[in-house]
């Protein structure tokens, strides 16, 4: 089954503090594409799933909770915070401003799945019973994910390195969202999801995106010379 081809609206033009201030709201979903060296592993990683066999945009998926008292936009998301002395990995709240950075986060997207009031409260109370609970981010159920990549069987089965209380961020996405019965990919186990397969969901939905990367197909100068490489050893070797 195909995916149903959201409807895109691209806003490249715009600054991530504009962007995100625009569209974030309550009970949307945050894709975002990251440019450093652990980011972009995951991005390439996910070209298993892409439509082209290139790298993902996309490397990380949060919830928006909207604005509180203090006047910032607020996310839930499962994480690997590594930006103070003391460590955090796992549900966690933050401030919407980390994803401010425009060369940090080249790519972001906001989803829309067009939730009720209703919906919107049982997704996001989903989302803080993690936080709660301390849900940890689990680095083995990444490596599970990782090697059922490559294969679509593999993908509806249960992640092989699944642990009771930990999800990463794509899979803690999905587990909120089951609180309304939406799944994103039904053919796909929760703890095998991707924030590749977020943005690809087989669910109408509306896609905010502002992209600021070479696209999907466009081949970058390295890639270029690989592949002139590659057509000279072949007609070396003929």
């Amino acid at each position: 089954m195909d995916a149903i081809a959201p409807h895109v609206i691209r806003l490249d033009d715009l600054g991530n503090a504009d962007f995100l201030s625009r569209y974030a709201a309550p009970g949307r979903i945050g894709l975002c594409g990251g440019s450093d060296a652990v980011t972009m592993a995951i991005r390439r990683a996910q070209g298993f799933v892409t439509e082209d066999g290139h790298r993902s945009p996309w490397s990380h998926a949060f919830l928006f909770t909207g604005e509180r008292a203090d006047g910032h936009h607020w996310v839930i998301e499962s994480d690997l915070d590594l930006r103070s002395r003391h460590l955090r990995l796992g549900a966690q709240e933050n401030r919407l401003e980390r994803y401010f950075d425009d060369e940090a986060f080249p790519n972001l997207a906001v989803l829309d799945f067009g939730l009720d009031a209703d919906q919107t409260r049982r997704v996001l109370c989903q989302a803080l019973d993690l936080v709660a609970g301390a849900s940890h981010y689990s680095l083995k159920e990444i490596l599970g994910t990782l090697f059922a990549l490559p294969s679509a069987s593999l993908r509806k089965r249960r992640n092989l390195l699944a642990s009771e209380g930990a999800l990463y961020c794509s899979a803690m996405v999905q587990h909120c969202f089951e609180a309304i019965d939406l799944r994103f990919r039904p053919h796909i186990d929760g703890k095998n999801l991707t924030p590749h397969d977020i943005a690809r969901a087989e669910v109408p939905h509306t896609a905010w995106q502002r992209l600021r990367e070479p696209q999907p197909g466009r081949k970058t100068r390295l890639r270029r010379y690989r592949e002139a490489g590659k057509t000279l050893l072949t007609a070396i070797s003929a």
